[in-house]
């Protein structure tokens, strides 16, 4: 039994074929061997330094797995990397205009803020109003203290003084009676 396992694993280190090295050093390996009547490959990989799993490349894990028939070339693994570090740029150029963007809208909204504080612009509420209102007088000269207040206002200048509020006495304001002028 000694035997079988000595030459087994005589046989482990004679029949391996180096497949390829990646950037970090870790060597590949591959061996095929008969396993119930059926030939089969064993890849594996020989770190360089520590077993440190996370140093391997992506395509050199696929081909580990079986998942890729042939090892990654030299070629392709450059061609990888190059395309990895384009990614890398782009990702780069993504965050910087993000961060403009960001700029950006703070900046606005600095100004929309700013200009809440001023308050509302009222001069085109105040051009639908007679001249003389805008002043707080009437045509004649005399001044309006409130222009909602129509009983202190003479019937002639109630006309010229038509508001949306209701007035009353409120002895004789029913709720639901009062309707907007038309």
């Amino acid at each position: 039994m000694s035997k079988a396992l000595l030459s087994r694993l005589a046989g482990f280190f004679r029949t391996r074929t180096m497949v390829g090295v990646d950037k970090a050093g870790n060597r590949y390996f591959t061996r095929t061997e008969q396993v119930d009547g059926t030939m089969k490959e064993k890849r594996w990989v020989i770190f360089k330094g520590e077993d440190d799993p996370t140093s391997i490349p992506v395509e050199w894990i696929c081909w580990l797995n079986g998942q890729r028939k042939r090892p990654p070339t030299q070629q392709e693994m450059a061609q990888l990397e190059e395309m990895r570090q384009r990614v890398k740029q782009n990702v780069a150029l993504l965050k910087k205009e993000e961060e403009e963007r960001k700029a950006k809208e703070v900046k606005v909204h600095k100004e929309t803020s700013a200009e809440k504080l001023r308050g509302p612009d009222l001069s085109s509420f105040l051009k639908q109003f007679p001249t003389d209102l805008n002043s707080g007088t009437l045509g004649d000269g005399t001044q309006i203290e409130d222009p909602r207040v129509s009983n202190e206002i003479t019937n002639d200048k109630t006309e010229e003084l038509q508001t949306s509020e209701p007035s009353g006495s409120g002895a004789s304001f029913r709720p639901g009676t009062w309707q907007p002028p038309a």
